[in-house]
């Protein structure tokens, strides 16, 4: 089959530096830094339409086409219905049938329409987010492709943004990629508790490395901009040991004046019981974290024109895992009790440990 890109075009926007940076950036860093989910912000921080259309753009939406307006149109309606007919939520129709799909963006920022537009927009848009989910999962288990191919397409564009990275000359020293084999995957299923496969959220991943420690914030945000939506950060899956967000508010004073802004309150990540990856070492920092990245399937997919599907998604979702840190911090996790050769081992031990148990006969006494 011809593979035929539908991808949308992004537009070329400016390096964003972290003095430049406000709530929306704020935000948006924070959800990564801790493995936050959207359902849970009382708001949208967008001001214009092109702010909007890039975002849809990194969703794999271009709404200038007839069929992705079509979809997202459907989706819409999918998720008002769910609130009318669950809840018997009322929602006003200049939300339920917008003169644009941008304008539900815009709506929940608060930068357009009534001020009750925008609490009942958030609502629609977290349940239209899972909706278009459960569709993606659903198109995937229906196409011929299998691991290595999404694999395969997820790389081709990290990488392509890799390209430009270094095009644009930012601070990375090394942009680095690798999926796992069948035997680290066995050995990685079997070390944790939950040996199902679907668990394994790092068969693709991909390795950062800043110049500097505070190159690390404005190349993440970078990656929300060309990479992918920052809302599709997998919930609860952030290991970070890197940059706490509370260090954030400190070594840049102007945040502080957004602090009250927040949709959680400054103090709400020592509240949290965040786990660590126990085989690391105990001085071992980095940033970890999962995006669940769309992908266009055109090329497996008949042409717009001709799908006769009721629900013509285009769109699936596979998982990416993302490292970064800055690169004397990548030189202090290859010493000591962090090289990842003793990882490996202490990885291997537990697993054997859980392989023989209950195995070993005992020794009989005297």
């Amino acid at each position: 089959m011809k593979v035929v890109s539908l991808a949308p075009l992004l537009p070329e926007i400016p390096i964003c530096t972290v003095a430049e940076m406000g709530l929306r950036e704020l935000e948006r860093l924070r959800l990564i830094l801790r493995g936050g989910s959207v359902i849970d912000w009382r708001r949208m921080h967008f001001q214009s339409r092109e702010e909007v259309d890039h975002f849809l753009r990194l969703c794999q939406l271009d709404l200038s086409r007839a069929d992705d307006e079509a979809w997202a149109r459907l989706v819409l309606a999918d998720a008002v219905e769910y609130l009318r007919k669950t809840f018997d939520y009322r929602v006003a129709d200049a939300v339920a049938s917008p003169p644009e799909i941008h304008d539900l963006f815009l709506y929940a920022s608060g930068a357009k329409g009534l001020p009750k537009y925008r609490r009942i927009a958030c609502i629609v848009l977290k349940v239209m987010h899972v909706i278009q989910h459960i569709e993606g999962r659903d198109l995937l288990f229906r196409l011929a492709v299998s691991e290595a191919g999404l694999a395969d397409l997820v790389t081709d564009k990290v990488l392509a943004v890799a390209q430009e990275i270094q095009a644009r000359g930012l601070p990375v020293v090394e942009f680095a990629h690798s999926i796992k084999t069948r035997d680290s995957l066995v050995t990685k299923l079997i070390a944790k508790k939950e040996t199902v496969a679907a668990q394994v959220y790092d068969r693709t991943r991909f390795r950062i490395i800043t110049k500097n420690r505070a190159d690390i914030l404005p190349i993440l945000y970078f990656l929300t901009q060309r990479l992918f939506p920052f809302h599709l950060l997998v919930p609860g899956q952030t290991e970070n040991s890197l940059i706490s967000f509370k260090s954030v508010l400190q070594d840049y004073p102007h945040f502080e004046e957004f602090a009250a802004q927040l949709h959680l309150d400054r103090d709400y990540e020592d509240r949290e019981d965040r786990g660590s990856n126990q085989f690391s070492g105990s001085t071992y920092r980095a940033l970890n974290f999962i995006v669940d990245m769309p992908l266009r399937m055109d090329a497996y997919l008949t042409t717009p024109e001709e799908d006769q599907r009721s629900r013509k998604s285009r769109i699936v979702f596979t998982l990416v895992e993302f490292q970064i840190m800055d690169q004397e911090t990548a030189r202090l996790n290859e010493e000591g009790e962090n090289a990842h050769k003793l990882y490996k081992r202490r990885q291997k031990r537990r697993v054997l440990r859980r392989l023989a148990r209950g195995l070993v006969v005992p020794k009989r006494k005297g």
